[in-house]
């Protein structure tokens, strides 16, 4: 078997899937440079790392099913004086995720919950936590079909194993009772074992509407809040502001009275 056979068995053997693609070019380079063997296998190794841990982000990010990827470093802090940017800055170490705890983030529509939401997973996803992000509203039809289908353990279990998981626009629809009692069993499961990050346009005061049960709404609050973060979000919304740079929003100029003679 000559050499550049044996090297292909050997990467495929490995998983490298980099190395292949660069080692010719990184041979010439070192033989022009002089790099040493171990520089030069320091590279390879480097490379395909690289390689890896960006096939496995693009993957997690994937099966996040996140709704679109924004960083925080893209979140407009000075436009929601509301919101403490250390604090945010805080959860992006984490340690809410080690901890097992909670962050709500609480405010009307387009005012960035969704955002910093989104931008806390993908952050959880490069340091390699399982992220999963489902809307309210989507969240309700899968129960209820996996309830009509009798595969709702299978359900349930999507929701409880990773180690985070975003509920996103809890309150823009009422749930029935069968919803908000698997909705129950998924935050009872996760409490003190997974963590949660929920965004809702609805104050705590007002859950017992969203889940037709005042002793329900209680019962899932207890176990949310009892490890966690509550960000009360109040401001303009995004939206809004874009539309009001486009002109959208005009002041109307008053129409000047008819001279005209009667």
């Amino acid at each position: 078997m000559i050499l550049q056979e044996r090297l292909q068995l050997a990467f495929q053997q490995l998983g490298w899937v980099r190395v292949p693609d660069i080692l010719h070019q990184l041979a010439e380079e070192a033989s022009k440079q002089n790099i040493s063997y171990l520089e030069f296998l320091d590279k390879l190794l480097q490379e395909e790392i690289f390689a890896k841990n960006d096939r496995y982000i693009r993957t997690r990010t994937r099966l996040a099913r996140l709704p679109y990827h924004k960083s925080l470093s893209q979140f407009e802090f000075s436009f929601q004086p509301s919101i403490d940017e250390r604090r945010i800055r805080d959860f992006a170490t984490l340690q809410f995720i080690e901890l097992q705890e909670n962050i709500v983030l609480l405010g009307p529509p387009g005012v960035g919950s969704t955002h910093l939401a989104v931008a806390l997973a993908m952050e959880a996803i490069s340091k390699r936590y399982s992220v999963y992000f489902i809307t309210a509203h989507d969240l309700v039809q899968s129960l209820q079909e996996a309830h009509r289908t009798n595969t709702i353990r299978r359900k349930l279990s999507l929701f409880t194993k990773p180690d985070l998981l975003i509920i996103d626009e809890i309150g823009y629809r009422k749930m029935d009772e069968t919803a908000a009692h698997f909705f129950f069993q998924i935050i009872a499961e996760r409490y003190e074992k997974g963590s949660i990050i929920l965004t809702s346009n609805k104050s705590f005061g007002l859950w017992g509407e969203i889940f037709g049960d005042s002793v329900l709404a209680t019962a899932i609050l207890d176990r949310l809040l009892h490890h966690s973060s509550t960000v009360n979000i109040k401001g303009e919304s995004y939206r809004i502001k874009e539309k009001k740079k486009a002109g959208f929003f005009r002041s109307e100029i008053p129409a000047e009275k008819d001279q005209s003679l009667d």
